[in-house]
């Protein structure tokens, strides 16, 4: 079985795990946590990732939860976190999974140098004391325990705030850490947003992060039927507070690509990623280009912005028959096609 290099480092370290009732949590990308189940009093994986729940739901020996806020239902001893790529969001997570869990608690941490996994024993520090016990493969990993008691965590007041305006349009976005557009109207968007052709009808904001396009096309059109779409949870939870603080009507739902999405759109628009992790990925915009004929109406059109240097054309083309460029910077390009 192939793991990622954090989870290698991890199997060099396997007695932290026996006999302990062990969470794992943050940047999750592998099934080692089927490693742990017969070394380990039990094993529950917390995930803000709607793709990666899914896929490890299929492991009857591990407790599998999915969301924006951790529910402790299941006393866990142990946390294994695999540092995330933005700090603010293993800030975020550690406060959460602390407040639930208390003192005594014992904590491995493991990540990539170049993740900035070293700010762990600084952000840690209120807790107790964390110590680097390995490091291999450009990586390091950390234990350590909760000795003092967390500070209460509060959802709400995790939200960022920020104004962005288009044209007429003023809103407010409310983001959580580590979503797209969590501290600032993203220059991609912003060309995407100016570039757009009438929409009418159903529109599927896909990716939509902290709900900055949905949000927008609302407030310029009360008549569109806006449904917003990510894989993460955190972001369909910023979607949904974007809406609720402007006083918004729309629906966001959490998905790997089409996966929970009934129903067929007049407007897919989108600002789709092309990361997971630290790492470069495109297999779910190849995925969303293949299978979004099926989920439109006819008539219906995909409107993308991307840069410049994804090869997405060519993949529009096979899907639709044909790729319309609207407009074009020197970092982004804005694709259209009708089915």
């Amino acid at each position: 079985m192939a793991y990622t290099t954090p989870s290698e480092v991890v199997a060099r370290q396997l007695s932290y795990f026996e006999d302990r009732h062990v969470l794992l949590a943050g940047e999750l990308e592998d099934t080692f946590a089927t490693e742990l189940v017969d070394i380990a009093a039990s094993v529950q994986v917390f995930t803000t990732n709607y793709a990666y729940a899914s896929s490890m739901s299929r492991y009857p020996h591990i407790d599998v939860q999915f969301g924006a806020e951790y529910q402790a239902d299941k006393k866990a001893d142990m946390v294994l976190f695999y540092w995330p790529k933005a700090k603010a969001e293993a800030e975020f997570l550690l406060s959460m999974l602390f407040d639930a869990l208390g003192e005594e608690t014992e904590i491995c941490v493991v990540g990539e140098n170049r993740s900035g996994v070293r700010s762990i024993e600084k952000m840690f520090a209120p807790l107790g004391t964390v110590r680097k016990f390995d490091s291999a493969r450009r990586c390091s990993f950390y234990w350590g325990k909760c000795e003092s008691k967390p500070a209460p965590f509060k959802l709400e007041n995790w939200f960022n705030s920020y104004p962005i305006k288009r044209g007429e349009t003023s809103l407010t976005i409310r983001a959580l850490p580590g979503v797209f557009s969590q501290s600032e109207l993203d220059v991609g968007t912003a060309l995407l947003l100016d570039t757009l052709p009438s929409l009418s009808g159903s529109v599927l904001d896909f990716g939509c992060g902290a709900g900055v396009i949905g949000a927008v096309l609302k407030q310029q059109n009360p008549d569109l039927e806006i449904t917003m779409a990510d894989v993460s949870a955190l972001a369909v939870e910023s979607a949904r507070e974007t809406l609720r603080f402007n006083h918004l009507e729309g629906t966001a739902v959490a998905t790997d690509v089409f996966a929970a999405i009934d129903g067929k759109f007049n407007a897919i628009v989108t600002n789709p990623p092309f990361h997971a992790g630290l790492d470069t990925s495109y297999t779910a915009t190849e995925t969303l280009i293949a299978q979004s004929p099926g989920h439109l109406q006819n008539g219906g059109q995909m409107v993308m912005v991307a840069n410049r240097f994804l090869k997405y054309p060519p993949l529009i083309e096979k899907a639709f028959g044909e790729c319309q460029t609207l407009a074009a910077s020197n970092k982004f390009s804005i694709y259209r096609s009708v089915k």
